[in-house]
């Protein structure tokens, strides 16, 4: 079973940058676990306290398109190294809002938008953004 593990969390002033990764990983991580990855449209979602789960970025399995809610246009950045089988999450001017656990996520069908899209999830990465 592949797993999505997410690293790079942590504690940044406003205006700061903050760079998330998030690796497949599993054992045995055969060759169909890696081809599983690169045909796997992924995506980083947040969820603040008592706040829903939304979505922050989405990239299609190549890496050839990306999209992102207004609320980060600009400011953040999804990319992947399939070769690596990582998705990263570049995260610059950051503000106290985006404070939240981020999520990678593996979409299996449906709206890049929404959660209910995504089967595969990671365990979550702490961001806290102080003023």
């Amino acid at each position: 079973q592949v797993q999505l593990v997410e690293s790079g969390g942590g504690l940044v002033q406003a205006g700061g940058s903050l760079r998330l990764s998030c690796a497949a990983s599993g054992l045995p991580f055969s060759a169909a676990a890696m081809a599983w990855f690169r045909q796997a449209p992924l995506a980083w979602f947040r969820q603040a306290p008592g706040k829903e789960r939304e979505f922050v970025a989405a990239i299609s399995s190549s890496g050839g398109n990306t999209y992102y809610p207004d609320s980060v246009k600009g400011r953040f950045t999804i990319s992947r190294d399939n070769a690596k089988n990582t998705v990263y999450l570049q995260m610059n001017s950051l503000k106290p809002e985006d404070t939240a656990v981020y999520y990678c996520a593996a979409r299996s069908r449906g709206d890049y938008q929404r959660v209910e899209s995504y089967d595969r999830w990671g365990q979550g990465t702490q961001v806290t953004v102080s003023s």
